[in-house]
């Protein structure tokens, strides 16, 4: 389900075929609350690194239930404090569910591109505590990140 994901937003950010992932989002969400309801949070020692790595990229990407994504973030800081999940995993999607409920992101993991290329940090809470708490979750510093994104991305 993960390189689903990921085929079809590479294809969307190319061509801007953005209904395609809607219906792969909705196909993975479908299937995803089936194995978080038999099984909880698939952790490492159920799935793997990598699939705990893959399930968390969905639910990143479930934005049309926040509910759910909800749901996963309690399940998922439960697994972090027992080594099942990934702290940086759980950053990314703590800041995702802040920002749709209109609160700063803690960690800085989300930014979008403007009209014009330009790539800008969503909303942050806190911005001179920003590099310690990400720290304390696995991830670089905000900067290093920032730049990370832009080259990626080739924004400006």
């Amino acid at each position: 389900m993960r390189d689903a994901d990921q085929r079809v937003r590479s294809a969307a950010f190319h061509a801007t075929n953005f209904h395609s992932i809607l219906a792969v989002d909705s196909r993975h969400l479908g299937r995803l609350k089936e194995i978080v309801d038999q099984h909880g949070w698939p952790g490492k020692s159920l799935v793997g690194e990598d699939g705990a790595n893959a399930a968390w990229l969905l639910v990143q990407h479930a934005t049309q239930d926040p509910d759910f994504m909800r749901r996963c973030r309690g399940l998922m800081e439960w697994a972090v404090k027992r080594g099942e999940a990934s702290s940086a995993d759980y950053a990314y999607l703590v800041d995702r569910i802040r920002l749709q409920d209109g609160k700063g992101q803690l960690y800085g993991t989300q930014f979008i591109q403007d009209s014009k290329g330009q790539l800008v940090l969503q909303p942050l809470k806190d911005p001179e505590g920003v590099d310690e708490r990400r720290r304390k979750m696995g991830l670089g510093p905000l900067a290093e990140y920032e730049a990370q994104l832009r080259q990626f991305y080739k924004a400006k």
